[in-house]
């Protein structure tokens, strides 16, 4: 029986919130938000590969160099470990039937998922600091399409990449879930690893649409946050999406957590800085172009937002580079 996330929403490209959380005026909330440590994640790693001449294309995508060039992505970790990012994750994001094919998934998944697991936790161990790897748990059945989750279908292959992924990962980061459902399905397979599980959510970020934080399925951001909280996520994050849609999402998440007592959740974001996905659009169509206006400064800016708005973990996601990482190093630290 097919499991399917109903209804899109958007949310328009603006910067401009309120500047109180449920009772809290912003001045006090940004004060108790940067005594709070800040993690940082790395950024993307398909496009990373594709601008240092790996073997990169679709629809393989980040996959391809697990298969034909390994100590590429281990030199993409490695330069992210040295711009400063505290938490690398797997590139593992691709290695899904949807990106590498049914048949090539059932016969070399659970290896290339291995591989990104060993390739990720050799850089961590190089690096002369503490760094955590996250596994990375993608959309089983495609990058913003909640219509095409099947929780079915899903379920072996979110089981898979566990088991090959878990003697390596210190966490699991299950990124770019555009509804609930796919969630749920996240919750209950990782519940028994005794790793912590963050949670990301990608947005739906096209313009014109209503000022409230919305998934890609319609479904509202408060609801999915606490929603994420009873089932055990240690940390709610937004990936994948405009960095303008990012920070009313945050305070909306930050308002949902304060309405829980005694509920410990850190929030987060890495944004894309790929122009807005329309609402049709077929994951893995088509190499999308890279926003001109998201330069490491630029995206600093947002990142200074974002932590104003509840953030306490922030990175990139796809386009945004190393560079990136180490300006938000030197400038938030």
């Amino acid at each position: 029986m097919t499991t399917a996330c109903r209804q899109r929403a958007q949310i328009p490209n603006a910067r401009s919130h309120h500047r109180w959380r449920g009772g809290i005026a912003a001045a006090t909330l940004a004060a108790v938000i940067d005594s709070q440590p800040l993690t940082l994640l790395d950024g993307g790693t398909g496009r990373e590969l594709m601008r240092m001449g790996a073997p990169f294309r679709q629809p393989e995508w980040s996959a391809l160099a697990l298969m034909e060039s390994p100590h590429s992505v281990s030199e993409v970790h490695r330069r992210y470990v040295v711009a400063g990012a505290d938490v690398i994750t797997t590139n593992s994001y691709a290695v899904v039937p949807f990106h590498i094919g049914a048949e090539r998934f059932a016969r070399e998944g659970a290896e290339l998922a291995a591989l990104a697991g060993n390739l990720a936790r050799a850089a961590v161990t190089a690096a002369a600091r503490t760094v955590r790897v996250a596994g990375s748990l993608p959309p089983p059945c495609g990058s913003y399409r909640p219509d095409l989750f099947d929780a079915g279908t899903a379920r072996p292959i979110l089981q898979r990449l566990i088991g090959a992924l878990e003697p390596y990962v210190d966490l699991w980061l299950s990124e770019t879930l555009s509804c609930e459902a796919e969630m749920q399905l996240v919750g209950e397979l990782v519940a028994g690893s005794g790793k912590p599980w963050w949670v990301s959510f990608t947005l739906a970020d096209e313009p014109g649409a209503p000022s409230r934080g919305r998934l890609r399925s319609g479904e509202p951001v408060a609801a999915a946050v606490r929603r994420a909280a009873r089932l055990g996520a240690v940390a709610v994050l937004f990936n994948c999406c405009q960095p303008e849609v990012i920070g009313p999402a945050l305070i909306e998440a930050t308002q949902a957590v304060g309405a829980r007592s005694g509920a410990v959740v850190r929030l987060g974001a890495y944004a894309n800085a790929f122009a807005p996905q329309r609402a049709d659009a077929a994951a893995n169509a088509e190499l999308s172009a890279l926003r001109a206006d998201l330069s490491p400064a630029d995206y600093l800016g947002w990142a200074r937002q974002w932590r104003q708005d509840g953030a306490d973990i922030i990175g990139g996601c796809c386009g945004v580079g190393p560079e990136h990482i180490a300006s938000l190093r030197t400038e938030l630290r």
